[in-house]
């Protein structure tokens, strides 16, 4: 269960009205029941339901069960699309890893909102299902031209389209060297020929190649971070 507060042996955490609701009314549980906890930089540790209340809760700390890992920095750039299936790509973009959600406004995209709060729920509850120590950022929605302007230009971005430019998924992640990565796909229309245009002309983009056939967007981002979960480790 993610708790974000810090941790300390004997420490005590309060939880929210969610942890409680699913602790009391889902689970059942009642005080003294042993839980598992993390908060992202501290670890998994051990610890102990002390009270659960219609509207208060908490636990007491016990000691670490795992020391943090340190995951590969892959952030995953995508043009929103329908909620079922943004509801999957946030989870199953959780589960392969990705550090970083940042949904990205282009030219064809069919849905031009984004609940970041119901994201913000939904990478915690996929972090706690995987047992990943750590929840993934994410951000809110950020029209194209304006990410590329303010991206760290040490970080390559991977660039899933189709181009004639575009080397094998392998061979691009190969060209970005030891950088931190981040992969960008596009919306259900694919991006429009000037969005391509602006993308090759930047210093830090690679133009990659998923293969020959047509990929739905929420498989072609999961593909890009199902390779990079396992050329990055």
């Amino acid at each position: 269960m993610f708790i974000p507060q810090d941790f300390v042996p004997e420490g005590t955490c309060d939880l929210s009205e969610n942890q409680i609701h699913y602790l009391r009314n889902v689970l059942r549980l009642s005080p003294d029941a042993p839980l598992r906890v993390f908060n992202g930089k501290d670890g998994e540790w051990r610890a102990t339901l002390l009270e659960i209340g219609k509207k208060r809760g908490s636990i007491l700390l016990d000691a670490p069960l795992r020391e943090q890992i340190s995951a590969p920095d892959i952030w995953a750039v995508f043009a929103p699309i329908k909620k079922t299936r943004l509801d999957f790509i946030t989870e199953k973009a959780t589960e392969l890893g990705a550090t970083k959600l940042i949904p990205v406004m282009t030219d064809h995209c069919v849905n031009a909102r984004i609940n970041t709060a119901r994201m913000e729920a939904q990478v915690i509850e996929a972090a706690e299902q995987c047992e990943r120590l750590d929840v993934p950022d994410v951000s809110g929605l950020i029209p194209l031209a304006k990410l590329l302007e303010t991206w760290p230009k040490t970080r390559t971005l991977i660039i899933c389209a189709e181009s004639g430019d575009a080397l094998p998924f392998a061979a691009a992640v190969k060209q970005a060297g030891d950088a931190p990565l981040a992969v960008l796909t596009g919306p259900e229309g694919g991006f429009s020929d000037a969005e391509l245009t602006l993308l090759a002309a930047q210093d830090f983009t690679v133009m990659a190649d998923l293969g020959p056939r047509i990929l739905r967007a929420e498989t072609a981002l999961l593909a890009a971070l199902a390779g990079l979960q396992l050329t990055q480790g």
